[in-house]
Order: C-alpha cells, then structure tokens, then sequence
C-alpha cells in the first residue's frame, strides 16, 4: 500500500476527472517513495515538476467542464486551483534555492489537500456535471 491509497469515495462520476484523480495520487506515491528511498534531489525534483505540471493539466480539464456547462460556483473553485498551484511552484522555487527540502509534512499537505478537494469541493462538482455528462 503507498502513503495515500486510491479509494472508491474518491470517484466523482465524471469519467476523465477520476481518471485524472488516479494519477494524481500514483504520482504522489511516486514522490513519497523516492523521498523515502532518499533519492537524489534532480529525481524528486523532476517527479515534482512533473506532478504541478500534470495538476495544472488536471485542473485545466475540470476548468473547462465547468464553464461548458455553466457550474455555478466556477470562480472560488478555481481560486482553490490557483492557490494551491501557487502553493507548489512557491515550494518548487523554495526548493531549487534551498531554503526548503521536501519533508514528511510537504508530503501530508499534498496527500490532504488532494483528499479534501476531491471528497469536498469536486464532488460538488461532480453531482452537478452529472447531470449534463451522465
């Protein structure tokens, strides 16, 4: 079992984003083994490049559902985006500068903002698609 385990709670009903979700977890797995295995800092560094540039991916995907079919609170959920895309690349740079390492605590940030976006915010907006995407 990897630090954060896949769960079916997290599936939304939108095919696409749940697939999404799946990665996003693996990739955070990713980052925690290689942090535990102590690997060198350019493999965290390019598996944490790599998860901000498939969570903006992700996030784009759920941005443009949204404003297809009008969901009504589009604007505070994609503040929640751009927070927390800017709370990564302010880590990535923290990082590359060393002022900060990548820690157990990045790591439950990451796994917990993940969890209550999913279960909290995008299942809202999964019950809403539904009812346009089936």
């Amino acid at each position: 079992m990897g630090f954060m385990s896949w769960d079916q709670k997290f599936v939304i009903g939108i095919k696409e984003v749940d697939e999404q979700h799946k990665k996003l977890v693996n990739m955070i797995n990713q980052l925690y083994d290689a942090m535990k295995a102590g690997k060198g800092r350019e493999v965290i560094d390019d598996i944490l490049k790599e998860l901000a540039r498939y969570t903006d991916y992700h996030f784009k995907t759920e941005e443009k559902y949204m404003e297809k079919y009008k969901y009504p609170d589009v604007e505070a959920h994609k503040k929640q985006h751009r927070d927390f895309v800017n709370k990564v690349n302010d880590f990535i740079d923290k990082k590359a500068k060393g002022q900060v390492t990548l820690t157990i605590e990045v790591m439950n940030f990451l796994k917990d903002w993940l969890a209550g976006h999913i279960l909290g915010t995008d299942k809202k907006m999964g019950e809403f698609l539904q009812k346009f995407m089936g």
